[in-house]
């Protein structure tokens, strides 16, 4: 098994800090940021021992530790991406079909690749680097229903120090015979899957049926198996992505309510399930995410790509009944892995919708509301003492653009506007991940890659 990076050199980290005190959906969004224009965050042991004001918080400074200069950009929470495949990373871009086609003619010969673990770890190498590229340092990740690719994902994932949530494919059905297992060979390949990796330096098993239509009744039941006697392993696969998809489990599925009671029935809804898309569900689902603790995963990239609809983001967050909800890029079906540029097109949509996604509540989704969504809040999505030192530094004047629209910015909150609208990974100072640099823009990119 790969060896973790040995415990980080105390560290500090001057800039301004931008973190949040609550879900800006459900209070004023100015009211749920914390804004800390010249900060200080202290590290130990990849954890976050103090955060606040330059000039309270240096007289906790240990003698002797270095202090990196980031003024002049934002200290945030790594982002956290909710939903991502990364075996699809080679096919991203791939023109012109909506997603059941998408599915047959792109990404099952794809992943057909993934049986051999040297190529598994070559994608999944470039794929991690990718996203600290991006600044996300926690994703919930798709492998392949090969258990090599996720040997090779986890593997990767524990060399750089990542907190990764990630599982096998489960496809018993409705899918190529090179890329199917069976209801038993799913069941017994996750099992020794979770016992090889779950909790183990950084990394959390999720278990994984793609979706309804290549799952038979019994593997999903076996998925629901795998889940019991532990609270603390995820569940992850796609709900209501697509109007044809949902007709054909209305087929498949005829004695359920609805595509979401598929999944409740076999017991896979509950907390620490992140169901992706959601985009066609109705209110009585929604009240189901609700009350048992389940969360949602908002594509927009892989939405407008794949034709598939409007996720009712400001629906999901109704303070009535607020859904868990984080920010999925859903690489290959979304057109980039930055989670500034998923916010970008999640404001877009939500303008069509009617509504307006204020710049505090994006970051919220991409930071906090991601690690809530995945109920890593206690760990994660946070600058706060006590926190894994995940963190993001983010340069508003990334480009000559950037920096001139960065003149007329009068607050932070539009600083955080410009940013996600107008940037991309060169925004991305540089990514920590557990206390040490992970990324450096400015010295090459990122290390031990």
């Amino acid at each position: 098994m790969t060896t973790a990076p040995a415990p980080s050199a105390p560290a500090a980290l001057r800039g301004h800090i931008v973190t949040f005190r609550g879900n800006p959906f459900l209070m004023p969004p100015q009211d749920a940021l914390v804004d800390e224009p010249d900060g200080l965050v202290i590290i130990a042991g990849g954890r976050i021992t103090h955060a606040g004001a330059y000039d309270a918080t240096i007289a906790h400074l240990p003698p002797g530790t270095t202090v990196t200069d980031y003024r002049g950009c934002l200290i945030s929470a790594g982002f956290v991406d909710t939903h991502v495949h990364y075996p699809q990373l080679p096919m991203i871009a791939a023109y012109g079909e909506q997603l059941l086609e998408w599915l047959e003619r792109y990404t099952f010969p794809t992943e057909s690749r993934f049986g051999d673990e040297a190529y598994a770890t070559t994608i999944a190498r470039k794929f991690l680097g990718e996203l600290l590229r991006c600044g996300t340092t926690t994703a919930a990740v798709y492998c392949t229903v090969h258990p090599q690719s996720v040997d090779a994902f986890f593997g990767e994932s524990t060399r750089l120090g990542t907190l990764m949530v990630a599982g096998k494919v489960l496809m018993d059905r409705n899918a190529p015979d090179y890329l199917r297992d069976t209801a038993q060979s799913g069941y017994d390949d996750s099992r020794r899957l979770i016992e090889r990796w779950h909790g183990r330096n950084r990394q959390h098993y999720a278990v994984t049926p793609r979706f309804a239509p290549t799952s038979t009744p019994e593997q999903l039941e076996l998925a629901a198996a795998l889940l019991k006697g532990d609270d603390t392993l995820f569940m992850q696969t796609h709900l209501a992505e697509n109007r044809a998809e949902v007709a054909w489990v209305t087929e498949l599925f005829p004695d359920s309510r609805s595509y979401l009671d598929v999944y409740d029935r076999a017991g896979l809804v509950r907390p620490r399930s992140v169901m992706g898309h959601g985009i066609h569900i109705d209110e009585h689902d929604m009240c189901r995410c609700h009350e048992s603790g389940c969360a949602l995963a908002h594509c927009p990239t892989s939405n407008l790509f794949l034709g598939s609809g409007a996720f009712r983001l400001f629906d999901a967050m109704d303070a009535r009944r607020p859904v868990r909800t984080g920010l999925g890029t859903d690489v290959g079906g979304g057109t980039s892995l930055s989670h500034l540029q998923t916010m970008n097109e999640a404001y877009k949509i939500a303008q069509m919708t009617g509504k307006r996604l204020h710049p505090v509540q994006a970051f919220w989704l991409a930071t906090q509301g991601g690690a809530q969504a995945l109920h890593l809040d206690d760990r994660i999505g946070t600058v706060a003492a006590g926190m894994d030192a995940d963190l993001c530094i983010l340069d508003p004047n990334a480009t000559p653009l950037q920096a001139l629209r960065a003149q007329m910015c009068d607050s932070t909150a539009d600083v955080l506007f410009t940013l996600m609208m107008l940037g991309d990974d060169r925004s991305i100072r540089a990514t920590w991940v557990g206390g040490r640099l992970a990324h450096d823009r400015d010295s090459g990119g990122t290390t031990g890659m």
